[in-house]
Parts: structure tokens; sequence; C-alpha cells
């Protein structure tokens, strides 16, 4: 198939709108509402913004503009972008890896706010008392007695089958999960999970059944929705009493934190994953712009939005965790948590003592789920038809066969002892593995396929100059940033634990080995290429770091570009020449 149909056949967005809204809704997810509030509390309210923000400009804008030219530039998938140095391709195998792994557990996740969401569908919040069948003796409902709230306190002092719950957190436990007593015991099926697994991915099916095209028109609502919901829940938030007070304690500066070397690795690593860069997303999105857009200007958009959505989920959060303080007078710090104990236990637990309760309950599931459903399938089955273009006509049926494998890979998920595999996979297979491709992709752009040469490749394709600042960025600190995070997240990994059970050795190992499986890849690949290329093992390892096929997929386009490389030879010789 020859370059020009190959494009055709790929298609492009609609208009650019559709692609930001796409990297909006990828880039905005469940992160920024359940771990930046708590992470910037964590480390010193506003003065984390300092950290937050360097790292946002010298690490995340620039790798965010890297991948979109990439993807851009080349207008194919995270496989077969790594023509731009062949060796490293196993890069792009590992991204497919990581996503099969993260997206089966993920939807997994998605499917707890559906189950919350029909549930909240009636006149009563079922987590609003302990008068139900599901709850136990040790259930403690906090709102006006000082008795219950002083059991509460002493929670920690008791060991965690003794300890007090909310109604709120026996509510997910027991009734949403169904939960078992570890790992070990994974039960059987949650059926009331198993229906809203099934939703979700009869609905993500439905986006990206016709790839692009579908994706770019329902991005318009799943982009958007999660917004205008936020901008309610903000609204309705701050006029409740005690909501300056959590206000407060989410922004209060505490300078002295920025001395612990854990803030800043806190913040570098928050804003890596909340971008998203080294999955695949960026780069699959990009290839399906137009090539001469600006993608200068939407990388630095995007990420700027993305961040500020996460400093405003943090006003919505920590004003009803204010109002939450205020009704139980329970402290502030108490109530803040992170990760899905924030989302499906202590935030639940607040609204249910506002007025009009389910109706709050139903915006804030829906907006959980929205910005959860934009997933990385799409970017799966891109970068197999990339590979594989002669199947391109049975895109319908891959993508099809794609989900079900992936619902039949999440199946695990949804069983009594689900909970606890979705925290090992989430803590393990993707933390050190994403960051790794990206060190890998830096250095092939930087320092292999070189800096100037990419510039000049920029440069052709949006028409602007590309300055000195993102060609530091590049070639020194964002792999130095890189590098800074890698370390830090192994230097700070700790086993992981959930509901105050420790998991057994056996499953620290699948976790690390789900972990390894990507990062295998890569090694893997160079080893394979080596082996299967001829020459001597130097001219083999040079022929391999070399780009092949590497250009604008577009044939009009890579006939320019090529004479602009000639021409930019052409004048380097006669520069030379000409006598000092």
């Amino acid at each position: 198939m020859a370059n020009g149909e190959r494009e055709t056949a790929r298609g492009h967005w609609a208009s650019k709108t559709e692609f930001i809204l796409s990297c909006m809704g990828y880039a905005i997810g469940l992160g920024n509402v359940w771990r930046f509030p708590y992470l910037c509390y964590r480390n010193g309210g506003g003065a984390f913004l300092v950290p937050y923000l360097l790292m946002l400009t010298l690490c995340g804008i620039p790798l965010f503009f890297l991948e979109v030219c990439l993807g851009q530039f080349s207008s194919t998938g995270c496989i077969t972008v790594f023509k731009i140095v062949p060796l490293l391709k196993g890069a792009g195998i590992a991204i497919v890896v990581i996503n099969f792994i993260c997206t089966a557990y993920y939807n997994a996740i998605i499917s707890y706010p559906l189950l919350f969401l029909w549930r909240s569908l009636q006149s009563q919040l079922p987590w609003e008392s302990c008068h139900n069948a599901w709850n136990t003796a040790r259930c403690v409902e906090l709102r006006g007695s000082d008795t219950h709230v002083e059991l509460f306190l002493n929670n920690s002092a008791l060991s965690v089958s003794e300890r007090y719950r909310t109604p709120a957190d026996e509510f997910f436990h027991h009734e949403i999960l169904h939960i078992s007593d570890g790992i070990d015991h994974l039960g059987g099926v949650v059926w009331p999970l198993f229906v809203c697994d099934v939703l979700a991915w009869a609905i993500i099916f439905g986006c990206i059944a016709k790839g692009v095209q579908s994706v770019g028109k329902v991005v318009y609502f799943t982009a958007t929705f999660p917004f205008l919901i936020l901008a309610v829940l903000l609204v309705r938030g701050v006029t409740l009493p005690g909501a300056l007070e959590g206000i407060r304690f989410y922004i209060m500066p505490q300078w002295d934190q920025l001395l612990n070397l854990r803030v800043w690795a806190d913040a570098a690593i928050q804003i890596f994953f909340s971008l998203g860069p080294g999955w695949g997303g960026i780069v699959n999105m990009a290839s399906y712009n137009r090539f001469q857009n600006n993608t200068k200007l939407d990388s630095i958009v995007i990420p700027v939005v993305n961040c500020g959505t996460s400093i405003l989920a943090g006003f919505v959060v920590f004003s009803v965790l204010g109002y939450f303080s205020h009704q139980t007078g329970l402290p502030v710090a108490t109530a803040a948590t992170g990760g899905p104990g924030l989302a499906f236990i202590t935030y639940p637990e607040a609204i249910s003592m506002l007025p009009l309760s389910p109706l709050w309950a139903c915006l804030f599931f829906s907006m959980l789920f929205f910005l959860g459903v934009d997933s990385m399938i799409e970017a799966i089955v891109s970068s197999v038809l990339d590979v594989f273009p002669a199947v391109r006509s049975k895109k319908l049926l891959i993508t099809a066969g794609t989900c079900f494998l992936l619902f039949l890979m999440s199946l695990p998920c949804v069983t009594r002892g689900g909970m606890y595999l979705v925290q090992l996979l989430d803590w393990y297979s993707a933390s050190i593995s994403v960051i790794l491709v990206c060190i890998v992709e830096v250095i092939a752009v930087g320092w292999i396929y070189g800096c100037e040469r990419f510039v000049r490749d920029v440069q052709f394709m949006i028409g602007r100059k590309v300055e000195r600042f993102w060609i530091v960025c590049w070639k020194f600190i964002t792999p130095i940033v890189l590098t800074f995070i890698f370390g830090t997240t192994i230097l700070y990994n700790t086993e992981v634990s959930y509901n105050g059970q420790t998991y057994p050795r056996w499953a620290i190992a699948i976790g690390w080995a789900s972990c390894s499986v990507s990062m295998l890849c890569i090694p893997g690949y160079i080893l394979y290429k080596l082996i299967t290329s001829k020459g001597s093992f130097m001219k083999r390892v040079k022929n391999n770091l070399k780009p092949q096929d590497w250009g604008p997929a577009d044939e009009n386009q890579r006939a320019l570009w090529n004479d602009h490389i000639e021409c930019i030879q052409k004048r380097l010789v006669v520069r030379e020449r000409v006598p000092k």
C-alpha cells in the first residue's frame, strides 16, 4: 500500500477541536480528582505548586510536545513511530503490553462509578446509615455524636479487624465489592460489578468502533461533561458551611516542605502520570492530525488545562471535606485521603450529608465515569493496524476482538478479591516501565536521531521556529528529570497493601512480573534485531540506529521534506567552502 493510501486509510480528525478535546479527555482522568488534591495537601499545600509547575515547564510540556510532533510528523502509532530508531522499537511493543495489562484492570475501576450511580437513583442514599443488611457492629455514624467521632479518631490504635468504619466504607467494601479477606481468596464473581463491567466495555467499544471518526464525535461530550459537573460541584462546595476551612487546609503553603526531596519527587511523578506520556495515546492521537497543524500551541494549552483541572479539583474536594469536618467534628486531616478511598468512601460519605444528596451523588459518579472512559484501547488497535496495514479493512472486527480479550482479562478484577488485584497491578505494572519508555524515547530523539535533525523536521512540519528552550529540554533537562523520576519511583517504592491487608510474597512477585514483562521488551527486541541483522556487530548496531522509512506518510509532503533536506545540505556545503 502506498504511503498516501495508507494515510487516507488511517483518516484524520475532522477539526483541530476534536484533537484538543481528545487529548484533554485522555490526559484529564481519575488521578486529577483522587490523587492531586491529596498530594498537594500532604506536600505543603500551596507550596507544592512551586515544584509542580516547575516540573510541568521543564518536563511535562516538552515531553508532550515531543510525542505530539513524533505522531503528527510520521502519521503513525506508538510501535511504528520507532522507525526513527529501529533498534529501540521494543519500546513501542512495551507500550502495547503496558496498555493491555492496565486497560483490563482500569476498566474494572470505572465500573465502580456505574454501580454507585445506579444505587444513587433513589430518594435516600444507601450509605447514609448503619441500618442495612451489609453493615456490621463496627459501623459508626459520625453525624451528631461526639462519642462516635472519638471512637473513630482512636482507630489507628486498633487492629484492622477491630477498627470502626463509616457507612460509606462498609457500603463500598461489603455491598459494592463484597470484598474477601485477601488476594489469596479471590472468591466468585460479583455479578452487579460484572454487569457494570460489560456495560463499560460496550460503551467504550461504541466510542471507538469507527476509529478516529467515532472518537472525534464522542469527545465533544466525554471531554466536556466532566468539566460541567466539576463546575457545578465547585459552586455547591464553596457555598457549604466549613468549606473555607477545608480550602484553607488545602492551599495553606508550608514552605519548609520545599526542602524535602519527596515533595519534588511527588510533583514530578504527578506531572508525568497526569499528562500520560509513554502510554502511546498522545502519539496515536497526534498521528491523526493534519500535517501542518501547529503542535507547539497545542502542547502548551493542553498540559496547562490539565494542571489547572487538577488544582480546580482540589477546591472541589476540599470544600466538601471542610463541610464534612464541620458536620462531624473530625479534623480535615483525618478525612483527607487519596486514591479509591477518597473517591468511593470519604467523598460519598460527605455527599450523604448534603441536602438533595442523591442528586450530588449522581453528578459526582457520572463525572468519575466520564473521566475514566477515555481509554487507551484505540492506541492498541491503531498500533497493531500500523504494523499490519493489510488488515486495516477488518478494523471493526479487530477492535471488537481486542475489547473482548481485554474484557476476559478484566474478569478477575470483578471477583470478591478483585480490588486487591486492581491495587496490585496499579501499584506495579506501569509505574516504572512507562518512565523507562519515555527515557528511551527522549534518548532516541535527542541523542541518536539528533535534536538538530528533529528540530529541522518539526520546523518543516509546522512552519515555525523551534526555540532553543525545547532543544535544551529534549537533550538535557527532560532526560535528567525522567531519570530522577525513575530513581525516586524505585527509591520510594513500598510494598502494596489494601484495606489493612498485606500481600503475600507470591502476589508481590506477580506485581513485579507485570512490570518486568513490558520492560523486557526493550532489551529483548534489541537482542532480536542484532541477532537477525547481517554484518559485523558494530555494523549491525549502526544500521539499526539509522532511521528506516522515517518521514511524512503523505507522498507529497515526503517529497517536499526530501527537497527541504537537500536544500539544507547544499547550503551547509556552500558555507563550508566559503573561506573564513
